[in-house]
């Protein structure tokens, strides 16, 4: 063998098959956030909806700063916390805030068939950030996706003409979510899972503790069991431990897989709202809401079918462990 050799390259970045490990970590995450909106609902007709939205941050923060301080995690860069400023933006300010608000005058079924559109619009963010370009029929299906989403919500408000403010609130809930989804993904793979929530939720805390304390001046919380019930799982497993496990599969990957998983998340959420609120499955939303799972879903798989470049996957196993 002559030492100019091909054999005598050095080695090439592993390329691994698509592994179930994210996607079963992403089922995991998806199953703890399918109850949030449902909860949420349940816990506005007894709290205001910005202690909600606050409040539930500031009982995650104080999990997180406990968890932080007990492992002695070292402080991020100054280039981390400008990126997890985006993270605390999107996922600890935005989408609770918005979604608490919205869930006062809509119905728990209806939300979730508009945060249907989250998995599309993360995979959007995904593209985005990354650089990458998906071919023209992602677009194409995720105008699509967009378009049925809204079509549903005008359908669901009586008319054009009477398209709710809640429905705004619930889409622009799903744009802040898919950019901290999408940036708290590729941090995970920098600080882990757990430590990416931990430390978007520690840096949102004073703005946080602080509309808590309005919200408390404003209107003291009196509620009962089953809604502080709910207000708990809300601050202890959708603003943080569900976070572990979802942030962990989109940190293995690959990312716009992953982020298929939350297609069954609209659908779990009504279903528990039609189990433990009593809500009715009309068949508007039961339509409404495949029609936008259908198209969410096909603008995902749009974004896998032609990837721009082979890219090498990332071992389990390179991820830090939460």
């Amino acid at each position: 063998m002559k030492y100019n050799s091909s054999a005598t390259l050095g080695p090439r970045p592993v390329i691994l098959p698509r592994s179930a490990t994210g996607i079963w970590w992403g089922l995991l995450g998806v199953a703890a956030f399918s109850f949030t909106v449902p909860f949420t609902r349940l816990a506005v007709s007894g709290l205001s909806p910005l202690f909600i939205g606050s409040g539930r941050a500031v009982v995650a923060a104080v999990l997180a700063a406990t968890a932080l301080a007990l492992t002695r995690q070292r402080l991020p860069s100054p280039r981390i916390w400008a990126r997890l400023a985006l993270v605390a933006g999107g996922v600890v300010v935005g989408f609770p805030l918005l979604t608490s608000f919205a869930l006062t005058s809509v119905e728990a079924g209806h939300g979730a068939v508009v945060i249907a559109l989250l998995p599309a619009a993360t995979a959007t963010a995904v593209v985005l950030r990354t650089g990458e370009r998906p071919p023209a029929t992602f677009w194409a299906v995720l105008a699509l996706g967009s378009l049925a989403a809204i079509t549903f919500a005008f359908v669901q408000a009586g008319g054009i003409g009477r398209l709710q403010w809640s429905d705004l609130l619930l889409l622009a809930a799903v744009v802040a979510a898919a950019i901290g989804y999408a940036e708290g993904g590729l941090l995970a793979r920098e600080l882990g899972a757990w430590q990416t929530v931990s430390w978007a939720l520690v840096l949102a805390s004073p703005l946080m503790v602080f509309l808590a304390a309005l919200a408390i001046a404003d209107q003291p919380p009196t509620a009962s069991p089953l809604q502080w019930g709910a207000f708990a799982y809300l601050g202890v497993v959708s603003m943080f431990l569900g976070f572990f496990a979802w942030y962990r599969g989109l940190a293995i990957g690959p990312m716009a897989q992953v982020s298929q998983i939350q297609l069954v998340q609209p659908v779990l959420s009504i279903c528990w709202a039609a189990l433990l609120l009593g809500e009715a499955l009309t068949w508007s939303t039961v339509i409404g809401g495949l029609a936008v799972i259908a198209c969410a879903g096909a603008a995902v798989r749009v974004r896998l079918v032609r990837p721009r470049t082979p890219t090498a996957e990332i071992l389990p196993e390179q991820i830090p462990t939460p």
